[in-house]
């Protein structure tokens, strides 16, 4: 039997026997997956975050084998097609990414989640393979009867979320997200169904909470990140909105195709056009297209454009004192210099907000399964550091202007 092993810096050799995995490997919705950054925009900040969407699965797709492994280890029945199927689940779960990741995924398709995609995407592949991932679907949208082989795949303790953790503070070098990925493994069970950690792995998983909690506010969200993801949205914007004025922009046909139409969930689940045009995107249609624009008429897109690839980004403060104030200051100072109308200045000057979750309390919990056989959240475990305080969602306003000689 043909087998494909690979060297990942993270993980050490992956292996790969089955032939439905190795068949995915190689099919072109699965290989897109190399253009597409993991961390969108954030190598700004940290050069080294470059690794893909691509290597991130293949991970993830080895850490779904070392977890089943454990359970089975620990008298828990799998049968091989199940571990495949669960295997192949993951291995999928992002492929319904677009350009830049989780940076464009409300705006090219109006605010269709990566998850909607993806299912669309392996029901597509599942049609064509002849049914080869009828099981895997069933895990993926949480319909299998066993339902922790679904929680591997989205919960908030999975395997993506063991590997992206490990693999981007790796590529970025931000060692508050190393995690204990080995030690949290072993410490997996299953309990009425459902998966769960045995209670002597508690620390571990308290320390991948706040590992995660640092992660987001110190690489996903930092300030420079999101002002480099937001000048990306408004390129977009303003593109989408020259097209629908009538304009003609260069771009791939795949890119065109998004720019042109408003993509509904239900278009996006019964025009087979759409997904076929979406598997065809990845980071170089957006990249390109915004060195064609850099030179547009349009001076608005124009600007944005250059403003992205010399890496003159917005400007972000959190929490400012007396926005309403301080924004219009910034305008002001800004329209001075570029001269835009009022309406084209939200495009250079403008105010949000941004949240996280390190822990949600009402979502499907972490389960700890004590020694005395009786299961809790993680959250009501005595003493635990991941209380009600660090389960509230943290929001945070920001404001983001152009400043002069970024």
């Amino acid at each position: 039997m043909k087998r494909k092993i690979i060297n990942d810096p993270v993980h050490g050799f992956l292996s790969f026997p089955e032939k439905e995995i190795l068949t995915i490997i190689d099919h072109p919705c699965f290989q897109r997956l190399r253009n597409i950054m993991q961390m969108g925009v954030a190598h700004f900040v940290y050069p080294g975050a470059v690794h893909t969407r691509f290597l991130h699965s293949l991970g993830a797709c080895h850490l779904m084998g070392r977890a089943l492994d454990e359970l089975k280890a620990k008298g828990f029945d799998l049968s091989p097609q199940e571990r495949t199927a669960a295997r192949l689940a993951i291995l999928l779960h992002d492929v319904g990414h677009g350009p830049f990741s989780h940076a464009l995924e409300n705006s090219l398709l109006g605010g269709i989640g990566h998850e909607d995609v993806s299912k669309v995407i392996i029901k597509k592949l599942n049609r064509e393979l002849g049914g080869m991932l009828d099981t895997a679907e069933q895990i993926f949208d949480y319909s299998y009867p066993e339902k922790y082989l679904h929680q591997l795949v989205s919960s908030q303790l999975d395997v993506d979320r063991l590997d992206y953790l490990s693999r981007d503070s790796f590529y970025s070098g931000v060692s508050e997200g190393v995690i204990g990925c080995d030690r949290i493994l072993k410490m997996l069970t299953i309990s009425n169904g459902e998966l769960a950690v045995e209670e002597k792995g508690i620390y571990s998983i308290e320390k991948f909470i706040i590992a995660r909690h640092i992660m987001y506010w110190q690489v996903y969200l930092h300030k420079t990140v999101l002002g480099a993801e937001l000048l990306l949205v408004n390129i977009l914007k303003r593109a989408k909105e020259l097209y629908a004025a009538g304009e003609q922009l260069p771009a791939s046909p795949a890119l065109t195709f998004f720019l042109q139409h408003t993509i509904s969930k239900a278009q996006l689940e019964s025009e087979p056009e759409v997904i076929d045009r979406f598997c065809e995107l990845d980071d170089a249609d957006m990249i390109i297209a915004v060195r064609f624009w850099a030179s547009a008429p349009d001076r608005v897109l124009a600007t944005l454009c250059r403003m992205y690839l010399q890496r003159r980004l917005y400007k972000v403060i959190f929490d400012a004192e007396n926005e309403e104030v301080l924004l219009q200051q910034k305008k002001t100072e800004s329209q001075q210099v570029l001269g835009f109308t009022d309406a084209e200045m939200a495009y250079f000057v403008f105010s949000g907000t941004t949240s996280n979750n390190t822990y949600n309390a009402t979502d499907a919990r972490i389960n700890i399964a004590l020694k005395d056989g009786t299961v809790r959240d993680l959250a009501q475990m005595q003493h635990s550091l991941v209380n009600d305080k660090v389960a509230q969602t943290v929001t945070k306003r920001y404001l983001c202007y152009w400043k002069s000689g970024n």
